[in-house]
Order: C-alpha cells, then sequence, then structure tokens
C-alpha cells in the first residue's frame, strides 16, 4: 500500500457542524481507521489545517487532537501550493466570497450548504468552479442517513408503486437562551447574518425530493417569526429578524406533492426529529433518521371513522419495521469518502455547486412565495 496525504483547509471547524460531523466524525474518523482506501493499492491519509477567525479556539482544537496545522490566515492558507481542498463550513454570509478565493488558488472545493446568500452568487461559484477545472462538491448529508437510504431501497424496488405525496415533519424546541442555553448559534436568528429556517433546511428538502422523488416544479410557502426576541450568547437580548418555522407545498415532477413544515419553535411528538411519509397506490412508508416502517396495500386495514368510541388498537402497532440489511456510517464520513474518491481516482459525483444552486433557488423562491402570498414555479437552472 502506498500512502497519499492530503491536506485539507477546513475553515469553520470551531462551530457545532464544522467541528463535530465534519471534523471529527469524518476526516478524524478516516484517519482512526487507517485512511481511505481507493482500492488501487492507494491509501489517502486526510491532513487537516484548521481555519478560522479564533487563535485561542482553533489551537485548543488542535491540541485536543493531536493536529500540527492551524491559522487564522485563510490568504496565507490558500497561498499554500500544498493544501488540496478547501472545505467551509463558516456562516452563510462568510462563505461566498472564501469560495471565490479558494477557487482562483485552485483548490478543489467541498462546502456546507446553502453556498451562497443567493442564486446568483451560487451559480456565479458553480460557473467559476467549471471553468477552473477544479472539482466540487456540497454537503448533502441527509441523502446517506440510513432512514432515507431503507426509503431509497423501497422506491428503488417499486414497492409504492405511484407515489401520490409526500409529507415531512422537522424540527423541535430551540430554548430561547433567557432561561436555558438555546441549542443553536444567535445568527440563525437574524436574518442580517444569513439566518432563517427557509435559508437553512429548504436546501435540504430540494436536494431529498430532487434525488428520491422528482425534481421542484413549483412552491407554495408561509413562513413564520413565531418567537420575536432571543437571547445570544452574552445572554443579551436580541430581536429575531429572521424566520423560525416554515410551511411548504412542492409540486414535483411526475405529479406528486410534498408537503413539509419546518420548525425551531416546535415540541417533539414523533419518533425523530425528521419524519417523512411517503403514500403510493401500493403502499406507504414513514422515514425517519435511522428507522423506516411500511404498510403495503395488501395488510392496510379498513379504518372506520366513529368518534363515540375509543380506539381498540394502536395505528403505529399496524405497520412493519424496515431491516437495516446493511452497516451505516456516519452520513456526513460517507458523503467526504465519495468526494475524496472523486477528486483522487474521478468517480463519478453529482453532488454539485450547481446541485447546491438549486437548493439556494428554492430557499430564494420559498421566501419569495411567503413574502408575495402566491406560489412560484421553480425553473430549471442551468450554467
Amino acid at each position: 500500500m502506498t500512502r497519499k496525504t492530503v491536506r485539507i483547509a477546513m475553515n469553520g471547524v470551531t462551530g457545532r457542524m464544522g467541528y463535530r460531523q465534519h471534523l471529527v466524525r469524518s476526516i478524524l474518523a478516516i484517519r482512526e481507521q487507517g485512511g481511505l482506501d481507493l482500492g488501487d493499492g492507494t491509501v489517502l491519509w486526510p491532513e487537516p489545517v484548521l481555519v478560522g477567525r479564533r487563535e485561542h479556539a482553533l489551537k485548543a482544537l488542535a491540541e485536543q487532537h493531536g493536529l500540527e496545522h492551524w491559522s487564522t490566515d485563510v490568504d496565507a492558507v490558500l497561498a499554500d501550493e500544498t493544501i488540496d481542498i478547501y472545505f467551509d463550513a463558516q456562516v452563510t454570509s462568510a462563505r461566498e466570497e472564501a469560495i471565490k478565493k479558494a477557487i482562483a488558488a485552485g483548490k478543489h472545493i467541498y462546502t456546507e450548504k446553502p453556498t451562497a446568500t443567493g442564486l446568483d452568487g451560487a451559480l456565479e461559484l458553480a460557473r467559476l468552479a467549471n471553468a477552473a477545472g477544479i472539482k466540487h462538491g456540497v454537503v448533502q448529508d441527509k441523502l446517506f442517513l440510513p432512514g432515507l437510504l431503507k426509503l431509497k431501497r423501497l422506491i428503488d424496488g417499486g414497492f409504492f408503486g405511484r407515489i401520490l405525496s409526500v409529507r415531512g415533519e422537522f424540527g423541535y424546541w430551540v430554548f430561547e437562551g433567557d432561561w436555558q442555553p438555546a441549542q443553536r448559534p444567535s445568527w440563525n436568528y437574524r436574518a442580517e447574518d444569513g439566518g432563517g429556517i427557509v435559508v437553512d433546511m429548504f436546501p435540504h428538502w430540494e436536494y431529498v425530493l430532487h434525488e428520491l422523488f422528482g425534481r421542484v416544479k413549483s412552491v407554495q410557502a408561509l413562513t413564520a417569526t413565531h418567537i420575536p426576541q432571543r437571547w445570544d450568547e452574552q445572554d443579551k437580548p436580541y430581536d429575531a429578524t429572521a424566520d423560525d418555522a416554515a410551511y411548504g407545498i412542492f409540486e414535483l415532477e411526475g405529479g406528486a406533492i410534498a408537503q413539509i413544515n419546518s420548525s425551531w419553535a416546535v415540541r417533539v411528538n414523533r419518533d425523530e426529529l425528521v419524519e417523512f411519509q411517503v403514500d403510493g397506490t401500493e403502499g406507504s412508508a414513514v422515514a425517519g433518521l435511522r428507522n423506516c416502517r411500511v404498510q403495503h396495500r395488501s395488510a392496510t386495514p379498513k379504518p372506520v371513522w366513529n368518534p363515540d368510541i375509543p380506539a381498540t388498537y394502536s395505528f403505529r402497532d399496524q405497520w412493519q419495521e424496515v431491516p437495516d440489511n446493511d452497516e451505516f456510517d456516519n452520513g456526513f464520513k460517507a458523503q467526504w469518502e465519495l468526494f475524496l474518491k472523486h477528486v483522487y481516482t474521478g468517480t463519478p459525483y453529482h453532488w454539485d455547486l450547481l446541485a447546491g444552486a438549486r437548493g439556494v433557488q428554492l430557499a430564494e423562491l420559498g421566501l419569495k412565495s411567503s413574502a408575495e402570498g402566491r406560489r412560484l414555479d421553480v425553473p430549471e437552472i442551468q450554467l
């Protein structure tokens, strides 16, 4: 075996997602397994270079995990010819310019979503990357969740027949920050800083719907800021200017209708933090983060509406659990491995900056739909 070191500039790893999912559970996890076997006698050894604005935080992370390289000077890191890949998990408002610099420096790009604050900027990134001849990818982690992988298995096997509808419920109660610390950073609730649940979640729903059920043809959305005041990391009150809930209806290519509720102001009364119910002519399924349950046409009970007597059975017990039949790795790590193989072996990879731009487009149109109170078409975008 030949070991090849790949140096990755990781910008934004002091944040929750950048640290937990991308540094610890992806890049460091690949190192813990001995690297990434490319299947041709080569093992990739990822060497992260931590990048950010807070020197003390970067230094502490490097010492905690035995890493040698970190910097607060992103320009110097991008000028380093030994850096192969630039990864971005910064706040959304800082991402676009940083990726432009990385493209200009000739680095391969892997980035969190949304890729930009608007569709024009997202498309420009895709065009610049293609013109530079670099490889580029966008995190689309929910496609790699065990529950959705089981759901895809059902779709590919023809379980549903003709799919009629998709209903999604996502969210949980994010503490306001006054008497319990909030689970999410305060910038998420300030529109001027790129916050809002539409900007955050509609890009996710775009790729989930697109990959599993069909392209989104139209969107009708209603947004709300249910909690107008929150408290920040310094325990100071601030006005929440971004939406914390969104209720969307999406028309899909092929005729299916999807309806997805997203909220950071909802208390969870479901088995998992996100669940999708898919109904088809031949069967239905409910998929979450890890689990998936089905009810086939042949085993569908015959409910009778009678509000005068209590139910004598449990509707949930009438569904069958879909077995794992596989071992599921962390979804972020699985996509990192696919992107690294794409960069170094040329294996196909379509979750690129154009796919990321579709997510930005849907978020932009979702906000416009809510503001104007009407349904909007979602045109296909091209470079």
